[in-house]
C-alpha cells in the first residue's frame, strides 16, 4: 500500500469538528470536507516565498503556490502540523501565526476533488530555503503586488486554493502581516 492510501485525513464539519478519518486518496476521490493548512511565510521586505510544487505530486504538479501547505495527523495539532511540514516541504523553522480559515471546494482534475477546510498561518523568515526536492521543483520570493499580476496574467499557473487566499482573502493575509510586522 503506498504512502498515499495509508495517510488518513481529519474528516470535519463546516464548523471543524472531527467527524472521522479516512485514507487520503479516497477522501478526494469523493470529495469529502477535511482538515486542512496552507502556510505563507514573508521575509523582511514582506516578500512571500512561493514553490513551484514537484512534477511528481499527485495532484497539482507544476504548479506554484504558497509556502507550504498540507493535512494536519489524527494525533497532531493543525500548527504542529504546519510547523511540521514547513520543515519537510522547505527544510526551516519559523515562528507561525494562525489566521483565518476557510472553505473551499475544487476539482483538480483525474477525478480528484479538494475540499478543505483551510486553516492560514503566517510566519516571517529570512534565509535561503533547503526545499525537499520530491515536494518542490523550485522557489522564489515575490511582493503581493507582482504576484497578483502574475496571476491575473497567467491563472492556469497557480494552485486553485492559492488563487482563492489572494482572491478573496487578500485583506486578512494582509492584515495578519501587517500584526507581524508590529510584534516583530
Amino acid at each position: 500500500m503506498s504512502h498515499l492510501q495509508e495517510e488518513q485525513l481529519i474528516l470535519v464539519d463546516r464548523e471543524d469538528r472531527e467527524i472521522g478519518t479516512m485514507p487520503k486518496m479516497e477522501a478526494h476521490r469523493k470529495g469529502l470536507l477535511h482538515r486542512a493548512f496552507s502556510v505563507f511565510v514573508f521575509n523582511e521586505r514582506d516578500e512571500l516565498l512561493i514553490h513551484q510544487r514537484a512534477k511528481g505530486k499527485y495532484h497539482s504538479p507544476g504548479l506554484w503556490t504558497n509556502t507550504c501547505c498540507s493535512h494536519p495527523r489524527k494525533s497532531e495539532g493543525t500548527k504542529e502540523a504546519a510547523k511540521r511540514r514547513l520543515m519537510e516541504e522547505m527544510g526551516f523553522e519559523c515562528e507561525l501565526k494562525q489566521g483565518f480559515s476557510f472553505i473551499y471546494r475544487a476539482d483538480l482534475g483525474n477525478g480528484l476533488i479538494e475540499h478543505e477546510l483551510d486553516h492560514v498561518f503566517v510566519g516571517r523568515w529570512n534565509g535561503v530555503p533547503a526545499p525537499n526536492a520530491e515536494e518542490v521543483a523550485q522557489v522564489r520570493w515575490l511582493k503581493i503586488p507582482e504576484l497578483l499580476d502574475e496571476i491575473q496574467e497567467e491563472p492556469e499557473r497557480y494552485t486553485y486554493w492559492f488563487r482563492e487566499i489572494l482572491g478573496k482573502y487578500r485583506n486578512e493575509l494582509l492584515e495578519e502581516l501587517e500584526k507581524l510586522s508590529e510584534n516583530a
